[in-house]
């Protein structure tokens, strides 16, 4: 038992969670103190919190990210508008911007090509052009041809299929997630990966370590690295008080020689391949790509690789066709593209609410969270409206009480405009997908929240006529199958606590 205890009170989050606890005990208490006994520091608080409710509504930010941050300083006047400036903005240092630029810079110019397979796209469809252009100009990715795909309807599926094309690498692996937990999933592909930097194989790993605080102990990259595998940190964690730690790399992305990659909701940890059950059954998703699509993948993972470690390589040898012992031949086009929180376009929202505006017949969605904008709620209400065939898939049990509290808050507006809304009755959700009038499809990490939305780094594959749009679809009608669809009815019949509770909670979901 005191080992246990001692166990859990050395443990990384508690160390870092008492520090920042006191650094936020001492703040309060130093305004608290300034407060008591000088008015002009008063006055001073409650001026600049009116200065920043200002600065808030003339601001670009999401209007929801707004009202909560408003509410939460009218509510704290002497607290709330220091405590704004302190941590609302989500902005860069000079030199980070300078980076982040670099970043966009190198992007564009390694991912530029001309304009055939877009003209092909165009030649076919205008709807579908106007899609590809948008993740073009704005996520600096553009659409292939000559790219497979197979989709990947369970991590299982997914983590047999990643150990198969693990094994055939020859040059190089690249992995980046946000999870990383040791277990069946995790240690079978480490032991792969230690075989393969042995052979001589190039293996860097990229893990965000908020989202491993949990999961791993502290210093894991160091182990790695005597493995001989490179690994980057995104984000340490530090006891430090700062918004910066609101932006996580939520991608997942695995790169074999440049010519084959995975992305899609599958983290590292053993929940995602139902080794054991966390939350019920585990239902998640993911897509392996084939050929030049790839390319677009492999600029994601090596530009963030260059932001932290401070490098700047030769992306050239990384191309697909290197290695690529033969062209790949496949129906349809793929787009492959990253969303960034710091290049103020909220890409994989617009992705979403393009789909769902230019919907004709229906649109099928899987999402572990409903936590969405008056944006989203618009499009998709007068999608339904319109007659097309609006459906929508979240956790019947849920990983986070309050999340799954506040996706329930908003079933009412969407069953009253004829949204059809489904819990997933095995168990949790997590997979990321939509699919549009058997045409379109995107599978990859962005949930429908705040956070995915607005403040993590995320990626996703966009879909125009591949074979897999259709897999994608009948995945989604076979787990419609083990579906309880909410009635309105049941939507109303909450008792008035529980309403008060997501009332209350939903307007603060922009800052959870």
């Amino acid at each position: 038992m005191l080992r246990k205890l001692l166990k859990f009170l050395l443990h990384r989050v508690v160390i870092v969670g008492t520090f920042i606890a006191i650094q936020a005990a001492i703040l309060i208490g130093m305004i608290w103190k300034f407060n008591s006994y000088f008015v002009y520091f008063y006055a001073f608080c409650l001026l600049l919190s009116a200065g920043v409710v200002l600065y808030i509504i003339s601001n670009k930010s999401n209007p929801g990210y707004k009202i909560a941050w408003i509410i939460l300083i009218l509510l704290f006047p002497i607290f709330g508008g220091l405590f704004y400036v302190m941590f609302g903005e989500n902005k860069l240092s000079k030199k980070q911007r300078e980076k982040m630029s670099s970043i966009g810079n190198k992007m564009t110019k390694l991912l530029k090509q001309e304009d055939p397979v877009w003209n092909e796209i165009k030649s076919v469809s205008e709807t579908a052009s106007t899609q590809s252009r948008y993740i073009c100009d704005y996520a600096l990715c553009p659409p292939y041809k000559n790219t497979y795909t197979e989709y990947l309807p369970l991590g299982e599926i997914a983590f047999e299929r990643m150990k198969e094309e693990l094994e055939k690498a020859e040059h190089y692996i690249f992995m980046e997630y946000f999870i990383i937990q040791e277990g069946v999933m995790w240690d079978g592909i480490l032991e792969i990966l230690e075989r393969k930097v042995k052979q001589g194989v190039d293996v860097r790993v990229i893990y965000d370590d908020m989202g491993c605080i949990l999961t791993l102990p502290y210093g894991y990259n160091k182990k790695l690295e005597k493995m001989g595998i490179k690994c980057q940190v995104f984000n340490p964690f530090v006891p430090i008080l700062s918004a910066r730690f609101n932006n996580r790399d939520h991608r997942k992305i695995l790169v074999i020689d440049g010519h084959t990659g995975f992305t899609g909701g599958i983290n590292l940890a053993d929940e995602y391949i139902n080794a054991y059950e966390k939350h019920g059954h585990w239902k998640d998703t993911a897509i392996m790509l084939k050929g030049e699509g790839v390319w677009s993948m492999t600029n994601m993972f090596l530009t963030l690789w260059d932001y932290i470690a401070n490098t700047d390589e030769d992306y050239e040898i990384y191309r697909p066709h290197v290695h690529m012992k033969e062209v790949v031949q496949a129906n349809g086009y793929v787009q492959p593209f990253t969303d960034s929180p710091h290049d103020h376009e909220a890409v994989g929202e617009t992705v979403y609410l393009n789909l769902i505006n230019r919907a004709k017949k229906y649109v099928y969605i899987n999402t572990p969270y409903l936590i969405i904008d008056n944006e989203m709620i618009t499009a998709l209400c007068v999608a339904a409206k319109s007659g097309v065939d609006v459906r929508i898939v979240t956790p019947h049990i849920p990983d986070k009480w309050y999340v799954h509290a506040v996706t329930r808050a908003y079933y009412d507006v969407l069953l009253e405009s004829g949204v059809k809304i489904y819990e997933y009755t095995p168990g949790f959700i997590h997979a990321k997908t939509f699919v549009v009038d058997d045409l379109y499809s995107v599978v990859g990490t962005i949930n429908l929240d705040y956070r995915s939305l607005y403040l993590h780094f995320e990626c996703g594959v966009w879909l125009y006529k591949t074979d897999t749009v259709m897999d994608v679809k009948a995945d989604y009608l076979e787990t419609l199958k083990v579906c309880k669809e909410v009635t309105l009815a049941e939507s109303h019949y909450v008792k008035w606590y529980r309403k008060l509770g997501r009332a209350v909670l939903r307007i603060f979901a922009p800052l959870m």
